[in-house]
């Protein structure tokens, strides 16, 4: 198993999207199901980190019912450093879903760039900043408030550009009028969890 490039020192990058989802958000519990839907991979692969997880001491859980419910273990001292460790590795797509969830006229987001690229297992350096994509007509200073709190949490530049549902097509159709957006939609990309549209297409998470 190749350990990702976001952060070489895990095992898996379902290991990195578990710890970032549960330290940022630490008052929050989640059951098995909500966590596998969140981060895209199956119960099964949750419940098998989260055992090896809860027995090194990083997360806490309890039963309501069937139901187990999980959390990261804010009273263990490795809680402060790896919560800034995984803000600045994994935070994006935790970050940026609270912030872009609830938004309107949002249809899609998406992360595009080296950040994308390196979740996503190309090699390269670490990411200096996060670019974002966000189709739809959302309200532009508004998208750059959210830019601006991403920022703060995520402890380097978030930069949020806007585009239009047809242009958005267009460009994934292979039209070449406006090459930002051809480019975006021919590099790497990892669709957020929020917007009208919740299908990914291929190449993206």
């Amino acid at each position: 198993m190749k350990s990702p490039q976001l952060l070489p020192l895990l095992r898996s990058q379902t290991q990195g999207d578990l710890l970032a989802l549960l330290f940022l958000h630490p008052q929050q519990e989640y059951s098995l199901t909500e966590i596998a839907r969140r981060i895209g991979v199956s119960t099964s692969g949750v419940h098998h980190e989260v055992t090896r997880l809860l027995d090194a001491g990083f997360v806490a859980d309890r039963r309501v019912g069937n139901t187990r419910l999980v959390r990261a273990n804010a009273s263990t001292v490795v809680a402060e450093p790896l919560t800034q460790l995984l803000a600045v590795t994994y935070g994006p797509l935790p970050v940026l879903h609270d912030l872009l969830v609830d938004e309107p006229l949002v249809d899609e987001a998406f992360i595009y760039g080296s950040w994308a690229a390196r979740y996503l297992g190309v090699p390269g350096p670490v990411p200096e900043d996060v670019d974002v994509l966000v189709v739809g007509t959302a309200d532009a200073d508004r998208l750059d408030d959210i830019a601006s709190a991403a920022s703060e949490v995520l402890h380097r530049d978030v930069s949020i550009r806007r585009a239009r549902r047809d242009a958005w097509a267009l460009a994934r159709a292979g039209d070449g009028s406006q090459p930002f957006l051809s480019t975006v939609a021919q590099g790497p990309r990892v669709l957020l969890d929020v917007g009208a549209l919740d299908a990914a297409t291929e190449g993206e998470r």
